[in-house]
């Protein structure tokens, strides 16, 4: 027995594990890239055609988006899974270029949306990490905010590209470029109108962000810009 015990092997001090918050706040940064890589989708997608390279740089973005809110957070201190990401980002890009097809956008699409819901609770990590209400905390939570239309974005990519008929009711599966401006237009609930999803999984999505975006920046957000303000106008 105690031979047994001796020789079975014991956790160093040294090792870092995903749930020592001191380790993720002593590594943490600004989440400046992170909202840089965001309003770069952002931009790229409205700007970009609807061609097979667009969709390849859109994984590669997501990867670079994850991959930066990792090293923010203090969660990239495990390489293994940003080498992870730098390998299957771009093998999933080349291959979107070469391969193409229907079925393949539609994955190509979930795989998006997985990476964009990662990243979304990396970041909440990192904000519940600071257990307090500053700078950092704040510009997390905006981070999720835009993350949230562009996740939705990419549901409605899926949908319309796995779906048996257009996504809209105007008779249009729509470009990312319109799919973006439905989304966050959903999003913001300012319901021009102009597009509507065309089926009941459409309708229940759209529902489900305009409710998810309300509520988002009526607790989180507000909480947070609301105690921030208090913590400064309490400073001498």
């Amino acid at each position: 027995m105690k031979r047994s015990v001796e020789s079975s092997p014991s956790l160093s001090p040294t090792v870092w594990r995903p749930g020592s918050r001191v380790a993720r706040l002593r590594a943490s940064h600004s989440y400046r890239i992170v909202i840089v890589l965001i309003l770069v989708t952002f931009v790229f997608t409205s700007a970009a055609p609807d061609e097979s390279w667009a969709k390849s740089v859109l994984v590669l973005l997501q990867c670079a988006t994850l991959i930066a809110a990792l090293w923010t957070t203090g969660l990239g201190r495990d390489k293994r899974a940003i080498i992870g990401l730098l390998v299957i980002g771009p093998v999933v890009a080349v291959v979107q270029l070469l391969v193409g097809g229907t079925t393949l956008v539609g994955i190509v699409g979930i795989l998006n949306l997985t990476l964009v819901a990662v990243t979304m609770v990396v970041i909440a990590l990192g904000v519940i990490d600071q257990r307090q209400v500053n700078r950092q905390s704040v510009t997390g939570a905006v981070c999720i905010y835009l993350l949230i239309g562009i996740a939705f974005m990419f549901v409605y990519s899926a949908a319309a590209v796995l779906g048996s008929g257009p996504f809209f009711a105007q008779g249009t599966d729509g470009t990312p470029s319109l799919q973006l401006y439905f989304s966050y237009v959903t999003l913001a609930t300012l319901g021009y109108g102009d597009y509507t999803p065309a089926d009941t999984f459409g309708h229940t999505m759209a529902v489900s962000e305009a409710l998810l975006g309300q509520l988002y920046l009526v607790t989180v957000v507000a909480v947070l810009v609301g105690n921030l303000s208090h913590q400064r106008a309490q400073r001498p």
